[in-house]
């Protein structure tokens, strides 16, 4: 069991994910920063990871994201921001999800390099939202990092943007688009974890 998992509680069946895609691993990560001292030796990792990025400000999505991100900016130190999840009203597909700054947030981004960082990355709906809102702010992704990596789709698609990504750890993930989904196909019940 690497590090990260000894951390957080996590479970096999058929999952929704925030992105859209059905995955069959889900993590609990609501108590991972409970505890800051367990968890810090790893964020502490990720923050020496991002060191030679010469970063202005650490941001990341809420809840565990944004944790994350203060916790690092603090070790760097440098400024901290976040962003919140906006679900837009009905509708299906990937990646719908929008990742907003606070108003009060938004020019301190402005012409800054920034690092975009988050708990557990897989298909990166969060941290690609909130590369995006920053963007729309004029900030510059300087780079993206995790504690977790699951899977290279996240990855792949900040390689596309010349962004590098950085984790503490990574492992394989199965990840599918819902009509490839093989559980689906088996019939296995669809758990949806992005609801409340």
């Amino acid at each position: 069991m690497t590090g990260f998992l000894a951390l957080v509680t996590s479970r096999r069946g058929h999952f929704r994910l925030e992105s859209g895609h059905h995955g069959r691993l889900w993590m609990d990560l609501d108590g991972l920063f409970a505890d800051p001292a367990r968890v810090r030796p790893l964020v502490e990792r990720l923050a020496d990871a991002i060191r030679p990025h010469d970063v202005a400000v650490v941001c990341g999505p809420l809840t565990g994201g944004a944790f994350l991100a203060q916790m690092v900016a603090a070790i760097l130190p440098v400024e901290f921001a976040f962003t919140e999840r906006v679900a837009p009203a009905g509708g299906e597909g990937l990646y719908r999800m929008r990742y907003v700054l606070p108003r009060a947030l938004r020019d301190r981004v402005r012409g800054r390099r920034v690092a975009i960082v988050d708990d557990v990355m897989s298909a990166g709906s969060a941290v690609g939202g909130t590369h995006a809102e920053l963007q729309s702010h004029g900030a510059v992704t300087a780079v993206v990092g995790a504690l977790l990596a699951l899977g290279t789709e996240a990855a792949d698609f900040f390689a596309q943007k010349d962004v590098p990504v950085t984790s503490v750890e990574g492992m394989p993930y199965d990840l599918w688009l819902p009509r490839e989904c093989p559980l689906c196909a088996a019939g296995e019940p669809l758990e949806d974890v992005t609801a409340p």
